[in-house]
């Protein structure tokens, strides 16, 4: 399996509801640099896994609608504590979206899973990973 990994970050504030998160259930901040890995079988027509610029341009984009927001006033949030694991899933639905709409270029469709992984510090980071929708499998 082929993989190619792209890099940003970005920061947000939230707070969560649960004695399990002490005091991180007053608002707090967070900053995550944020790895997006996209992984196929077989290079495409190109000899690549995928365009790293059109790549990282994704990225940015999905990153960009949290970036320097309170999650905790997000609607789409509601009710919902907005721990790592699942903002990496909430990215990594995005980034997968992408993928289908064809904005990561015209051989994007033969990628077969990604990883997307969201580092809280230097020791500490959450991933959610999983095949692609429509994805063969073998």
């Amino acid at each position: 399996m082929y993989s190619v990994n792209v890099r940003d970050h970005f920061m947000i504030a939230h707070s969560f509801r649960g004695e399990v998160f002490g005091p991180a259930q007053r608002l707090h901040g967070a900053t995550y640099v944020v790895d997006l890995e996209l992984r196929r079988r077989e290079l495409d027509a190109d000899g690549v896994v995928v365009d790293i610029g059109l790549a990282t341009v994704a990225l940015r984009e999905v990153l960009g609608e949290f970036n320097f927001h309170n999650l905790d006033e997000a609607p789409e949030f509601a009710g919902r504590n907005t721990t790592t694991e699942f903002m990496a899933r909430v990215v990594f639905d995005r980034i997968a979206r992408r993928i289908a709409e064809g904005k990561l270029g015209p051989h994007a469709g033969g990628l077969e899973s990604l990883r997307v992984t969201l580092h809280e510090s230097h020791v500490a980071w959450a991933a959610y990973e999983g095949p692609l929708p429509g994805a063969r499998v073998s």
